[in-house]
Parts: structure tokens; C-alpha cells; sequence
């Protein structure tokens, strides 16, 4: 288990008394709140109180089915792992933060110690602990306990709700890194959900001078387009109608696609995305909607397309502070629903997040 805190039963709080409490996954549509016992500070830790919490895609995956990829949830879990909050206690040993402070919290605890690790890869790490994703603890509390140095400091001009979205922002920045985006990329994304968005939104930080995005969803489409993209591409579910819409892509492109990130990961974005990049170009994998995919890679490989996979991120929250607090990414508009955290509104949240529509990011105020 990692930092984020031990089973059931409530922590003598710091302040008073105070019970900390906590967002429980107890089984298939049962979220509760109930008391959450943090750990001890170890002299490297802080113990943060949370204030900003985002629902994820992932947090909704594991309510409706126990279970995300091949993450199996087997007992109760405290949900959540998008956060930020405000610093209410440190470790003997840490120099960098003191009490008061703002900070934005890198979910993913690595071990540091094996190979991929010593290579900088540390979102690989198979020894990651990383919130909500079992057995390990999430954030969606009034208070966490976390290592000092996977909290940063948010700018002043950049607000809690703001630091929480680094989260999703990382995933679009470390795909941006990977492709080696830049002035000369010409992007599409597949996926106008939060996190193409976000992938949008990075490109385009990182210089891409030319982005489409394509959607089966209209009202998605039409908030890509308000974010900033150049054009929008409305695409059906049926694979025949592939050949048609690559040709549309590409209408849509007025050149050729050198990057195009797929943010839903099915079978038929992925066969489009292959057949819709260049010659000598790349398709990034951000999504996992399909666990395992059939598609045309034969074809791809003999025009030289590589097939670049992304999982979470790395070192990205500084680049994610840089982008928000300079005005290079907004990612305010993206931020559509508010919830406090009370039984009701913890229910109302998810099930606002699940329904989808013209809910975006689902973000709690605590």
C-alpha cells in the first residue's frame, strides 16, 4: 500500500480531533463515505489537505465494473487520484514546503531501486503505487499523507482546481514527448474526450502548427473547436466507413498527418489512425478503450509508421505548471461540473461523470 493511508477506522486528527474522511469504492455503483486512518508522517512526507479532487475516466471504470485493464478491484478502496490541496503538515526531513502551501500531487509512488527506475522510466515502475488503483488508496479525502517530493508548488497565479488538472495534462504532455511534437507536427487526435483535449491543448504548447480532432460526438466536436482546433471531424462507429473518413481526415489536414494520438483506443480509431498517419510517421496509443485490438498493422509497418505507446507520464508536472502559469494552456474551460463532498454529492458527481453529455471534467471542491 503506499502513502496514501490504511484501512477502515478514523485518525486521532492533527487538528482537534478532526475524523478524516474519505470517498470508499465498496462494490459495483457503491461509493461511501467513511472514516479513513492515515499513516504515520515519515520524515519525507506531508500531509496534505485535499481540496481540489477530479474524476477520471479510470475512477468511473472501476465504480461500474470493480475493475480497469487488469487492475482488479477486491476490497474496499478509497477512490480518486486528480488533486491538489494545501500543505498542513511536513516531515522532519523536508526543506521544500512548508505549511500553507499550495501544491499539485503526482499520484504514482515508484520504488526508485529496479531497472526502469535507474533509467528515468519510472512510470513504468512495476512496484508503482499509485492512488485508486488497486490495492492502493486514493485521494478523494479530506487529508492525504504523500512523499514531499511528489508535491509542487503551485504558482500563484494558478488555482487549486487548475493544479488538480495537471493530472490529465501530464498524459497529453509525456504523448507529446514521446512523438516529439513540434512547430513542424501536423497532429490529429482521435478522441475529444478530457483526455484528447488535453493532448490537444499540449500539441499545441508544444508547437504543433496544424490540429484536427475527430469524435463521434458533436457537442465534443464543438468544444475542440472552441479549444482551439483547427478542424473538427464527425466520425461514425461502423469500421466500413474507415476508407471514407481517412479521406475526410485528410481533407480536413490540407496535408499529410505526421502524428496522430488515439485518445480512445478501439479497434476502429486505431485501424483509422494507422491508415490516416504518413508514410514515416507515428501513432501514439493514449487510450485503452479495447483491452485487445485487431487492426491493420501489416500495412502501417511497410509505409514505416511506428506505434508508440503511452502509459500515464513522467517528470511532467513542472512543464504542466510552466504551461498553466505562463498562459500557454488553459484548461479552466474544461471544467464543467462542481460537487462538494457529501454523501449525495459524491453520488451525483459520479453519476454525472458516467452520463457523459456536456459533462467534460467532473471536479469536487472540498
Amino acid at each position: 500500500m503506499g502513502k496514501g493511508g490504511m484501512s477502515h477506522g478514523a485518525e486521532e486528527g492533527k487538528d482537534g480531533g478532526e475524523e478524516n474522511m474519505a470517498a470508499w469504492l465498496m462494490g459495483v455503483n457503491t461509493l461511501k463515505i467513511q472514516p479513513f486512518k492515515l499513516p504515520p508522517l515519515g520524515p519525507h512526507d506531508v500531509r496534505v489537505r485535499m481540496k481540489a479532487v477530479g474524476i477520471c475516466g479510470s475512477d468511473v471504470h472501476y465504480l461500474k465494473t470493480l475493475r480497469c485493464a487488469d487492475f482488479i478491484v477486491k476490497e474496499p478502496m478509497v477512490i480518486g487520484h486528480e488533486c491538489a490541496g494545501v500543505i498542513e503538515e511536513v516531515g522532519s526531513g523536508v526543506k521544500s514546503l512548508v505549511p500553507g502551501d499550495q501544491v499539485a500531487l503526482e499520484p504514482g509512488i515508484s520504488c526508485w531501486r529496479c531497472n526502469l527506475c535507474k533509467e528515468g522510466r519510472y512510470n513504468l515502475c512495476p512496484e508503482m503505487k499509485f492512488f485508486a488503483t488497486p490495492p492502493v488508496h486514493g485521494s478523494l479525502a479530506n487529508q492525504v499523507v504523500h512523499p514531499a517530493d511528489l508535491c509542487f508548488k503551485l504558482p500563484d497565479n494558478v488555482s487549486l482546481e487548475e493544479g488538480a488538472m495537471c493530472e490529465p495534462l501530464s498524459v497529453g504532455v509525456h504523448g507529446c514527448r514521446r512523438a516529439n511534437i513540434g512547430p513542424e507536427t501536423r497532429v490529429l487526435v482521435m478522441g475529444a474526450g478530457p483526455i484528447g483535449l488535453v493532448t490537444m491543448l499540449a500539441a499545441r504548447a508544444f508547437g504543433a502548427p496544424r490540429i484536427v480532432i475527430v469524435d463521434v460526438d458533436d457537442y465534443r466536436l464543438s468544444v475542440a473547436k472552441k479549444l482551439g482546433a483547427d478542424d473538427i471531424v464527425k466520425v461514425s462507429t461502423n469500421p466500413l466507413d474507415i476508407p471514407a473518413e481517412v479521406a475526410q481526415i485528410q481533407r480536413a489536414m490540407g496535408t499529410e498527418v505526421d502524428v496522430t494520438f488515439d485518445c480512445a483506443g478501439f479497434n476502429k480509431t486505431m485501424s483509422t489512425a494507422l491508415k490516416a498517419t504518413r508514410a514515416g510517421g507515428k501513432v501514439c496509443l493514449i487510450g485503452m478503450g479495447h483491452g485487445e485490438m485487431t487492426v491493420p498493422l501489416t500495412p502501417a509497418a511497410a509505409r514505416e509508421v511506428d506505434m508508440v505507446g503511452v502509459f500515464r507520464y513522467k517528470n511532467t508536472w513542472p512543464l504542466c505548471l510552466e504551461f498553466l502559469s505562463s498562459g500557454k494552456i488553459d484548461v479552466k474551460p474544461l471544467i464543467t461540473h462542481r460537487f462538494g463532498f457529501s454523501q449525495n454529492e459524491v453520488e451525483e458527481a459520479f453519476e454525472t461523470s458516467a452520463r457523459g453529455g456536456t459533462a467534460i471534467k467532473v471536479m469536487f471542491n472540498l
